[in-house]
């Protein structure tokens, strides 16, 4: 994969991405992602920045959306209450010049060096490391009994379960039947849970989202369709 950064006046930095698997020239705008341009291998860069310049009013557009759902992510600070299924965040300024975490039995400790500001973006980049961490150790503690469960109780058998950071799907079933979930399951109430895991366990017979895949889901999962609905109300990205 090849890739090229180019700067467009209005808008900022765009990442040109070329690819064997695109098809066609394609942009997307993600929250805090930035601009990406997705560009097939027989697609020149200059045709791909002309394009983006064609479609500068919607890119803009999007970009600004984009701000409006980044805006909702925590600032964290010494004052921030906030706790994952077992732990609760406990910030303090260190005395010296070294980021320290720790995941004890009911926290997570954050300590940050006194020199730099605690809304400066390393501090707080180093702070959803640590909440990822809990959410991490959280999410092993209870998803793998929780699928296994699910799994007796209708019938459904699958290869492996494995736990991932992942933000752009809550959770995947390869074609060998092997479940990936996403640690950030662990912020959605629990029949939300239930209902990703129903859904993943549902690919491992329908390997697509057609009317059969949905008529299963709904036998074990009845309501299924309005939970999917529901469930586009949380971004993994955005805490």
């Amino acid at each position: 994969m090849a890739e090229k950064i180019i700067y467009i006046s209005g808008i900022g930095e765009i990442l040109l991405k070329k690819t064997k698997r695109a098809r066609r020239l394609s942009i997307k705008v993600k929250p805090f992602g930035g601009v990406i341009a997705v560009i097939p291998p027989l697609v020149t860069y200059k045709t791909a920045e002309n394009f983006i310049r064609e479609k500068q009013d919607w890119i803009k557009s999007s970009l600004s959306k984009m701000e409006q759902i980044e805006e909702k992510r925590t600032v964290f600070t010494e004052n921030t209450r906030f706790c994952t299924l077992y732990h609760c965040l406990k910030i303090e300024k260190a005395k010296g010049k070294r980021f320290y975490t720790q995941i004890t039995g009911n926290e997570i400790k954050i300590k940050y060096p006194h020199n730099i500001a605690i809304r400066d973006e390393r501090v707080q980049a180093g702070i959803r490391k640590a909440i990822e961490k809990a959410w991490l150790v959280e999410a092993w503690e209870v998803l793998p009994k929780k699928t296994l469960e699910l799994a007796k109780k209708h019938g459904f058998k699958y290869k492996s379960l494995t736990v991932k950071n992942t933000v752009s799907r809550w959770g995947s079933c390869s074609y060998d039947n092997r479940i990936n979930l996403s640690l950030h399951l662990m912020r959605l109430p629990e029949h939300l849970i239930e209902h990703v895991i129903l859904h993943e366990l549902c690919h491992t017979i329908v390997k697509n989202h057609g009317k059969n895949f949905w008529a299963l889901l709904e036998k074990v999962n009845p309501g299924a369709r309005k939970l999917a609905k529901e469930l586009k109300n949380y971004d993994a990205r955005i805490y």
